[in-house]
């Protein structure tokens, strides 16, 4: 019997749904602010919804993006938990993850628009 997506999952649940030891959880808690679960009696950890995707997307930018822990963090510092598919590093943390390239490309891109604004405005301004 499978819960519903919407309900509450205990630690072993979870660690059994995503194939992720239960000490990466709890690891994952301290390293990763945001990700808060409810602790009941004794402290057991029950998982919202939310919680399950933002340990969905911590594990997408760890284990499968390559990030490092602190990239990962700087990666979701400042965000809502969105659903895993949703979120996307940004441009601020690309030195932390794989995305350098391609941001390199886009500043590149970008400097020479900026460039050409600057020569028509100065252009303007001399003609005016």
């Amino acid at each position: 019997m499978t819960k519903d997506s919407g309900a509450f999952r205990t630690i072993g649940e979870l660690s059994k749904e995503l194939n992720i030891k239960p000490h990466i959880l709890r690891y994952w808690e301290d390293q990763f602010g945001m990700l808060q679960p409810l602790k009941r009696a004794g402290s057991r950890r029950h998982y919202r919804p939310e919680d399950v995707e933002m340990v969905k997307t911590i594990n997408r930018l760890l284990n499968e993006e390559g990030y490092t822990i602190k990239g990962a963090r700087k990666a979701l510092t400042g965000r809502k938990t969105q659903p895993a598919k949703d979120v996307t590093p940004q441009a601020s943390v690309a030195s932390e993850g794989p995305m350098a390239p391609t941001v390199k490309e886009d500043n590149g891109v970008m400097l020479k628009e900026l460039k050409t604004i600057r020569d028509r405005l100065s252009s303007a301004l001399s003609q005016a």
